[in-house]
């Protein structure tokens, strides 16, 4: 049956996902912003509505509403997606348990991002911020008419208390990266509030850290008794637009638009948040979800399953019209999707080894016979930007690499050698050619095994086995013919498949040979770059999976975050980009550049889509009477 929310007094609700470097949005799941920079100087101290690391904001203080949204979109209606597995929980923040999906939806921060300027963050939850020139603090004057969603006025103490609650009980990756950053916090009123900040903090990341933090309810946390790092019934007590309306464990969740929402009028969201009801249906498995879809039981589809987005989409909603299967365009950082390997474990630890087993896998041939050729190869940890590193450095990118060699922690032959790029294969076969078998053969000997009597390489009676952890059985046809190579050149490979919550605790905990990961980067990368590759992270990290511990790129870390203009941060990163690539920590998969939808034709977005959002939850809206026209002609449940 489905349950209620057993929250207090009302149904509560937290979200929306964060856009650069945890810059929480509010009402939606896509990014936004606000042009021009409107501010003002008294004495030394800066008073805006926007900040940027890198010139102008987009959007000035008077601004009427996004450029990207339909300021008169309808409201009302319902949209229905899909997630795959099972949830026990509402809070993402808590390494115990699997939350549900759009677990904080209606979480939202004092600043906002934008889906049309990768650098902006705008007042949302305050008038203005000020600060210094030299950024050792920044002030936000809050808005006086934010409640949170049981009606109580939002004040500065729970400002407060939310970064304290982050601080002592956030993931520990996160704490472990920003605890130093903060000398004090000062609540001057009710609805003022002072972040001063150490030397330690990034200058390009205090701005977002103190304003981009989500913020909680500090009497709905002391009334209930929820900690931070435990799983929680109900969603986190936020501000945001939707909240928990009614949910089944591990069938579906319903979040609904609060009619009391305190920021329907605020310019940034008008045109926004357009639906009344978000549904999530949950299936045991892909092809079970995708046969739901088919029969209407959800009603928004975001494919990312190439043989189903080439040959799948043929059943009879398609046919009469009533269901839209559209490519979109994707401007943000293509998603580097690979098999890590985990490099705790000693077998992996030589370069060599990883090198062998990384020339076995195949695109060319399995972009062509598995993906239809629609996937492109990730060179880059930026795939798809000016941020990834291309042939030989640049002179930018020399003078950040030449004193790590001078040091000793690079090869010299960074400094002339063509960025890596993934072993090419023959498309027109599986198998790797002889020379790259005699490739990966002499790596194998180079680094000290020999095939033994079990027709696999050993060293020291131990058989060099590569074990790939999956717990999805879509992803068979892609690891068998990749298992079938290692094979075939003396690693003995298998796949090991596992639940999800399963493989979600040892990806976590480190128990695995190989396993999935994408590498998600933003455009103005900084201090979360600690969480994918710092050393300090390597033991406990939801990011960090192949548990990277290299001096160089910690060294590396630092400068992408200090840099202060796009030329700085566009050498570093890609002197970064060059270093990690060359470490071979990770076997390249695929990119996806676009966007593949598919949804019931009822749903209507801007003509012109931002570039860095897709926007289905957040921009999109209902036609009423489209969506009247298709339930009386039995198109969806």
């Amino acid at each position: 049956m489905p349950r209620q929310p057993e929250a207090v007094a009302s149904p509560r609700n937290p979200a929306r996902p964060a856009g650069r470097s945890g810059l929480v949005l509010a009402a939606g799941l896509a990014l936004w912003s606000v042009e021009g920079r409107a501010q003002e100087a008294e004495g030394d101290v800066i008073v805006t509505h926007a900040y940027s690391n890198f010139g102008e904001v987009k959007y000035g203080p008077d601004m009427e509403h996004l450029d990207y949204v339909n300021p008169d979109a309808p409201k009302g209606g319902e949209i229905a997606i899909w997630s795959q597995g099972t949830f026990d929980s509402f809070n993402l923040y808590a390494f115990q348990g699997v939350a549900a999906a759009l677990a904080t939806i209606g979480s939202e921060a004092i600043l906002a991002g934008t889906a049309d300027d990768p650098y902006g963050a705008y007042c949302f939850l305050c008038t203005t911020m000020e600060y210094p020139e030299d950024l050792s603090w920044v002030q936000f004057n809050l808005r006086d008419d934010v409640t949170f969603q049981d009606g109580t006025p939002m004040m500065a103490e729970d400002v407060e208390f939310s970064m304290n609650l982050f601080l002592e009980q956030g993931i520990s990756e996160w704490r472990l990266v920003r605890s130093t950053w903060l000398e004090s916090m000062e609540v001057i009123d009710d609805h003022t509030i002072r972040f001063n900040f150490t030397d330690a903090a990034p200058m390009r990341d205090r701005v977002t850290f103190a304003g981009g933090t989500p913020i909680f309810s500090e009497a709905w946390f002391e009334e209930t008794g929820q900690r931070l790092d435990e799983p929680s019934e109900v969603p986190l007590l936020s501000t945001g637009q939707y909240v928990l309306d009614e949910f089944d464990y591990n069938r579906n969740v319903i979040y609904r638009s609060n009619p009391d929402y305190w920021g329907f009028e605020h310019p940034l969201n008008i045109g926004r948040g357009n639906f009344e009801t978000i549904r999530v249906e949950y299936f045991a498995d892909a092809s079970a979800a995708f046969e739901g879809f088919k029969a209407g039981e959800y009603t928004f589809r975001a494919e990312n399953t190439s043989l189903l987005w080439a040959t799948g989409y043929d059943f009879p909603a398609l046919d009469k019209g009533w269901v839209v299967k559209e490519t979109l365009p994707d401007g943000t950082v293509g998603t580097r999707q690979a098999f890590v390997f985990n490099l705790d474990r000693e077998k992996w630890q030589d370069q060599r080894v990883r090198q062998a087993v990384e020339l076995m896998f195949n695109f060319e041939w399995s972009n062509r016979t598995l993906f239809y050729g629609l996937y492109q190869r990730p060179d880059s940890f930026w795939p798809n930007t000016d941020l990834a590193a291309t042939g030989t450095p640049t002179e930018g990118e020399l003078a950040i690499l030449e004193p790590l060699v001078e040091e000793g922690l690079l090869d010299e032959s960074i400094l002339t050698a063509e960025a890596v790029i993934p072993p090419v294969h023959d498309a027109e076969q599986n198998a790797p050619s002889r020379s790259q078998l005699r490739e990966a053969n002499a790596l194998l000997q180079e680094a000290g095994w020999e095939i033994g009597d079990s027709g696999f390489y050993e060293k020291d009676g131990e058989v060099l086995e590569a074990v790939i952890l999956q717990f999805s059985p879509q992803f068979d046809r892609i690891v068998n013919p990749f298992i079938e190579n290692l094979n075939a050149l003396g690693i003995r490979g298998e796949l090991e498949r596992v639940d999800a919550s399963t493989y979600q605790e040892r990806r976590l905990s480190g128990d695995f040979d190989l396993a999935n990961a994408g590498f998600g980067m933003t455009l103005e990368p900084g201090t979360e770059l600690e969480q994918w590759f710092a050393s300090s992270t390597a033991d406990e990290s939801s990011r960090n999976l192949q548990r990277l511990r290299n001096e160089a790129v910690d060294r590396l870390l630092p400068i992408v975050t200090a840099s202060e203009t796009v030329d700085e941060l566009q050498n570093s990163v890609r002197a970064l980009d060059r270093v990690l690539r060359s470490l071979h920590f990770d076997v390249p998969q695929w990119y996806n550049a676009e966007h593949w939808v598919a949804y019931y034709d009822m749903f209507r977005h801007p003509e012109e889509l931002p570039p860095y959002a897709r926007g289905e939850l957040d921009f999109w809206w209902y036609d009423a009477e489209a969506a009247e026209e298709l339930r009386a002609a039995g198109a969806f449940q």
